[in-house]
């Protein structure tokens, strides 16, 4: 005889198990700490979802995460940024992990996606649209998605529409990890760290 956890926990767990990277076990592992955890913090944690869901939106002009109610997000809003220069995501996340790097001070536009024919995602379930239309005064695209094989057919499609455009279109390096050893490296990275070699 199996045993049936009662609605409400079943409940809980198949609405975890509907997040990214959170598999079955996964989901009843967390829908038991929350179970096991003080009602005010479970509280704070539904308020922050509800929060997060009514009270952020995305950027016009870039399409990051933004708070509802501003004109535009962070990035697109600071003067100091260079505007001729934008570039390209997949994902918010990504945006974040290249502002962390702290090398970069263009502009953004996250598509929120990437190509994916066998999974019905065409150039019309992106941005592509709103990004042609803000190269007006832009110099340089800057293509930063990932080196997935959505990521890269992203990446080709983009820079045949953007050079039709006349505009300048780059690709970010790929290669080895700081402090990673060579013989660790899988052939892909290294292929990509020799091809992408610069001058010292």
């Amino acid at each position: 005889m199996s045993v049936r956890f009662p609605n409400a926990l079943m409940t809980l767990i198949r609405e975890l198990g509907r997040l990214p990277g959170i598999g079955p076990k996964s989901a009843q592992r967390l829908a038991f700490h929350l179970f096991n955890r003080p009602e005010e913090e479970v509280r704070a944690l539904a308020e922050a979802l509800v929060n997060a869901k009514t009270g952020l939106t995305r950027c016009p002009v870039c399409f990051n995460v933004m708070s509802r109610g501003e004109e535009a997000c962070a990035v697109c809003s600071d003067p100091r940024r260079e505007r001729a220069l934008v570039c390209v995501v997949e994902q918010p996340a990504d945006l974040l992990a290249i502002e962390r790097s702290g090398e970069y001070q263009g502009l953004y536009h996250v598509l929120h996606g990437a190509l994916s024919p066998m999974n019905g995602i065409g150039p019309d379930k992106l941005t592509i649209d709103p990004l042609m239309e803000r190269l007006a005064d832009v110099r340089e695209v800057v293509l930063a998605t990932s080196t997935t094989v959505e990521g890269e057919a992203t990446a080709m499609y983009l820079a045949k529409q953007l050079q039709e455009r006349g505009v300048t279109v780059s690709r970010i390096a790929y290669g080895l990890p700081v402090g990673g050893d060579l013989e660790y490296a899988d052939e892909v990275t290294l292929g990509r760290a020799i091809s992408n070699r610069r001058p010292m």
